[in-house]
């Protein structure tokens, strides 16, 4: 009976402790815990219906970074975008004067507009995409308009995406199958893409109106 009840008592300790690596990154009122890359200030970035939404006529554009750093974690949003937009979520992200733009360093996981976007010609430009690297396994993103769920693993390299509840990616950074996937990219000649294991995680900035919310991390 002894056993039994520390058995059952340690169940709420686990729980709790599961539950306080979660963090919110987005407190959903305000811009706190993000910035623009390189400035100031959340820039084009506005809080619109409790979600972090780009206005693509504002003055200051550019991509919202997060001001924390991180390397092992599952990253969960939601995102909706507009009618032929393109955006995407960018980590290990290094920020430094001499990269002029998230990308340069940073992993993008796309948000498209599947049916209407201009990038949407290549499979591996698809919403879910490792970006120009591996294409998702199925197209289960929602019409332009509509909340897409995502889940984002980063575990010492080795990547997992979901979207909207069905696995969409996965593959080990460093890989046979890595090297394959750079060599046939537009960042094979990119000494600094993918370098930094730690990094910041971005909202890009593509000219489009797109929205952002619930957005959580579990660091691992």
């Amino acid at each position: 009976m002894k056993k039994i009840l520390l058995s059952l008592l340690a169940v709420p300790a686990l729980y709790f402790s599961s539950s306080a690596q979660t963090t919110t990154l987005f407190d959903g009122k305000t811009t706190t815990g993000w910035h623009t890359y390189l400035k100031t200030g959340a820039g084009a970035w506005k809080v619109v219906d409790g979600a972090l939404t780009l206005d693509p006529k504002a003055e200051q554009q550019g991509d919202l970074v997060t001001d924390g750093e991180y390397e092992n974690y599952e990253l969960t949003l939601e995102w909706n975008i507009e009618k032929t937009g393109n955006s995407g979520i960018i980590f290990g992200v290094h920020e430094d004067p001499k990269f002029g733009a998230t990308y340069q360093t940073g992993i993008e996981m796309q948000v498209l507009d599947n049916k209407d976007a201009e990038d949407n010609k290549k499979a591996n430009h698809l919403a879910g995409s490792l970006y120009d690297m591996k294409a998702p396994s199925a197209d289960v993103c929602k019409p332009a308009g509509e909340w897409n769920k995502v889940k984002l693993r980063k575990k010492d390299g080795h990547l997992t995406f979901w979207l909207n509840g069905t696995q969409i990616v996965d593959t080990q950074m460093g890989s046979d199958e890595w090297k394959t996937m750079i060599a046939n990219s537009k960042f094979k000649t990119w000494a600094d893409f993918a370098a930094y294991p730690k990094g910041h995680i971005a909202l890009q900035d593509h000219g489009h109106v797109v929205a952002f919310r619930k957005i959580k991390i579990k660091q691992l």
